[in-house]
């Protein structure tokens, strides 16, 4: 038994020198992280100055993984494209809001990042993402390196992805009467939305195929389609409908929104609409 006893306590006292030696060998000199700031660039210190500083809002335009999804080939935009996109966005969106709505409006209801992807983001029903809204706090653009300032189609389509982006992180604040826009057309939406031909469509009281998907999609088309048309395309569109009651079914949704702005954030739709004409305009001439 003694020397059971005189064993363990050697193996203690042993154990107890190991941990000590260790300890004191593992000791940790100077930290390996870097806690340094990058060094900002131009185009950084651009964004600071007309986004995050007088809205709140970063723009991404270098690599994270995190923000995108890893199963689509994505890449980042090219460094030239950045600014120039940025710009059609501040004047078309954020600066046709911050004249309509006043110069708080933005900085209150606003996702905190855009994230800028270089590429087309592909689907395998031959449909592609242009925009994605993330929980209110993100709106992701897509196909930034293909924006050409000086074609209006062009300008147009990249900026309906971020109209329509916003109007849901408006509804996501303050929700439109959904039961009510339910009624408008509630038997023709439809998961084949992309397999549509337009003009069905429309003669149905859908502003565009897209509409067709659900009622939260189509009050976002609605609203930002409106938006990025001028007053002339608007009623050209309307003109188009060849069915008396699909016009109808969309100038009441077309009431519902412009009713929507006016009771949820004050804001005369119109307005609005006649600001981003002239916003979009003086881009493409400029």
């Amino acid at each position: 038994m003694k020397i059971l006893k005189q064993y363990k306590v050697i193996l203690l006292v042993a154990g107890v020198l190991t941990f000590v030696a260790c300890a004191h060998e593992d000791q940790p000199g100077d930290s390996q992280l870097d806690y340094s700031q990058p060094q900002k660039n131009a185009l950084d210190n651009w964004i600071t100055t007309n986004y995050l500083n007088p809205y709140n809002i970063n723009a991404q335009y270098k690599w994270n993984q995190n923000t995108v999804d890893n199963n689509r080939f994505l890449f980042p935009p090219m460094v030239d494209k950045v600014q120039p996109a940025l710009e059609v966005v501040k004047q078309i969106w954020l600066d046709s809001y911050t004249t309509v709505g006043g110069a708080d409006f933005v900085k209150k209801v606003a996702p905190r990042e855009i994230v800028l992807v270089g590429g087309v983001n592909s689907n395998s029903n031959g449909t592609r993402t242009l925009g994605i809204a993330d929980s209110g706090q993100r709106i992701t653009l897509f196909e930034v390196d293909y924006l050409n300032k000086k074609d209006r189609e062009n300008v147009t389509e990249f900026v309906h992805t971020i109209q329509h982006e916003y109007v849901h992180i408006l509804n996501q604040n303050k929700p439109f009467d959904e039961q009510a826009w339910q009624k408008i057309t509630p038997g023709d939406y439809t998961g084949t939305w992309h397999l549509e031909v337009l003009q069905t469509s429309r003669n149905l009281g859908f502003i565009t195929n897209y509409a067709r998907n659900n009622i939260i999609e189509d009050f976002a088309e609605t609203a930002s389609t409106i938006l990025t048309s001028s007053k002339a395309e608007y009623a050209a569109i309307l003109a188009s409908i060849t069915d008396a009651n699909g016009r109808a079914k969309l100038q009441q949704k077309e009431a519902m929104v412009v009713q929507y702005y006016k009771d949820a954030f004050n804001i005369d739709f119109y307005a609005l609409r006649d600001a981003a004409e002239k916003n979009t305009t003086n881009v493409v001439n400029n």
